[in-house]
C-alpha cells in the first residue's frame, strides 16, 4: 500500500538544477509543474542548499516555544516582506495547515462560525480547510465536515454583499484560483470583498499558497489591486521545496487565536530555508521576472496556439490553457514527447507552474512543444 494515496508517473526522477529535472538515465525534463510552485529559486539553489547545510550542522531542532536565531531570521523576513499591517507570523508546515490556522484564527478573534468560500474555490485537505474546498470529489468521501461554510460565485460581488452578513468570520478566497482553473477575478473584486468584510466586522482571508512568492508579478498576488487581507496564508515556494507554511496576521487577529500551535511549527533548518529562499527572491527582484518572462510566455502562446485552445489565462508564471481536448491527454504527449513537465487544472486546463529562474529561451521551448502537441486538435 506504499504510496496508494498518489497516482505514480511513469518517469523516475533522481536530481533537480534550475528549471531542469533529470531522470535516473540522464533523460533531462523542463519543470513546469512536477515542482507544484514549490521551488521559486529552481532546484538545489545554492543559497538555500548552503543555509540548509549550515544549520542541519548546528542544530536540527527544537521546539518553537526555545527561541533560536534561525526563527527570528525566518520571521523577520516575512514581516519585512509582508503587506502593511500584517505584521505577526505564524509558521507551519504546508498551505492547508496554515488555511486551517486561518480559519481557526477568525472565528476566535470575531466570535463567529460563518464561513464564506468561493465555487472552484481550493483551500487544502485537512477537515476544516477542505470544508471550504468546492470539489464534492474532495470533500464527499470524508463528510460530515465543520459546517456553517457557504459557497458564492468566484468573482461575483453581489453574491458576496448577500452572503457576507453580521454572522460571517471570515471570507476565504484566492487571488487567482490555481486548482479551479488558473481563474481571475474580475478588477477590483479583491476591493469589494475587502469592503464587504470590515463592513461585516469579519476576516478577509487571502490563501497566496500558490499566488505568492512572486508567483505573479508581485511577492503577493494582492499587492496588483493594493489589498491587504486580515491574514495571509502561503506555503508552496516558501521554503523552496522544504515543508513550510505561514499565516501572516493582522494585530487584531493576533490578539485573539485561542489556543493553536503545531510541534514542528517553524523547525530551525526550515527556518533557514524560509530565510534563504525569501531574501534571495527580494534581492534578485524575482517577481519581476516572473512578471516579463510570464508575459513574453502568455504572448507567445497566444500567437502560437490561440486559434487551438479555448482560453489562455493566468499571471506571471501561473499559466492556464484551457485546451479542447482532455488536458490528461495533453500533458502525457507533453512529458514523453517533448520532455515538459506540466499539471493539470481540472478536465480541462493545462497549468504551468515553473520555478521563477525561468527564462525566455524555456518559454519558447514550452511553445513549440505545446504548438506541436495542439496543432492537429480541434
Amino acid at each position: 500500500m506504499s504510496g496508494f494515496v498518489h497516482a505514480e508517473k511513469p518517469i523516475r526522477l533522481e536530481r533537480g538544477e534550475g528549471v531542469h529535472l533529470y531522470g535516473e538515465s540522464g533523460d533531462e525534463y523542463l519543470d513546469c509543474g512536477a515542482s507544484y510552485a514549490c521551488a521559486p529559486l529552481g532546484h538545489t539553489h545554492s543559497t538555500v542548499t548552503e543555509a540548509i547545510r549550515g544549520q542541519l550542522e548546528r542544530l536540527t531542532f527544537v521546539q518553537a516555544s526555545y527561541p533560536v536565531a534561525a526563527r527570528e531570521r525566518a520571521n523577520a523576513a516575512l514581516e519585512a516582506a509582508a503587506p502593511e499591517g500584517l505584521e505577526n507570523v505564524w509558521l507551519c508546515n504546508s498551505g492547508t495547515e496554515a488555511n486551517e490556522a486561518a480559519l481557526k484564527f477568525a472565528r476566535s478573534a470575531t466570535g463567529d462560525s460563518k464561513i464564506v468560500a468561493t465555487m472552484q474555490g481550493f483551500h487544502g485537505r485537512t477537515m476544516g480547510a477542505l470544508a471550504t474546498t468546492w470539489k464534492n470529489e474532495y470533500r464527499d468521501p470524508y463528510e460530515p465536515l465543520i459546517g456553517d461554510v457557504e459557497f458564492v460565485p468566484y468573482g461575483d460581488e453581489a453574491a458576496l454583499a448577500d452572503a457576507v452578513d453580521d454572522e460571517t468570520a471570515a471570507l476565504i478566497l484566492e487571488p487567482v484560483q490555481g486548482e479551479g482553473g488558473i481563474n481571475r477575478p474580475p478588477e477590483g473584486y479583491l476591493a469589494a470583498a475587502r469592503e464587504q468584510t470590515e463592513q461585516a466586522g469579519a476576516a478577509l482571508i487571502l490563501d497566496e499558497v500558490q499566488t505568492g512568492m512572486g508567483r505573479t508579478g508581485e511577492l503577493w498576488a494582492c499587492e496588483h489591486e493594493g489589498v491587504t487581507p486580515d491574514v495571509l496564508t502561503t506555503a508552496k515556494g516558501l521554503a523552496n521545496g522544504l515543508p513550510a507554511g505561514a499565516a501572516l496576521c493582522a494585530d487584531w487577529i493576533a490578539e485573539s487565536h485561542g489556543s493553536h500551535n503545531s510541534t514542528f511549527s517553524g523547525g530551525p533548518v526550515v527556518s533557514a530555508a524560509i530565510d534563504a529562499t525569501l531574501s534571495t527572491l527580494v534581492e534578485e527582484e524575482m517577481p519581476a521576472h516572473a512578471g516579463n518572462v510570464g508575459n513574453y510566455l502568455e504572448t507567445e502562446l497566444r500567437a502560437a496556439v490561440g486559434d487551438d485552445v479555448r482560453e489562455i489565462r493566468g499571471m506571471g508564471l501561473m499559466v492556464g490553457i484551457e485546451v479542447k481536448c482532455g488536458a490528461n491527454r495533453v500533458l502525457r504527449d507533453l512529458a514523453l514527447d517533448h520532455s515538459i513537465l506540466a499539471l493539470p487544472a481540472g478536465r480541462s486546463v493545462v497549468r504551468l507552474l515553473p520555478p521563477l529562474v525561468m527564462d525566455e529561451t524555456d518559454a519558447d521551448r514550452v511553445v513549440d512543444a505545446l504548438a506541436s502537441v495542439l496543432g492537429g486538435e480541434s
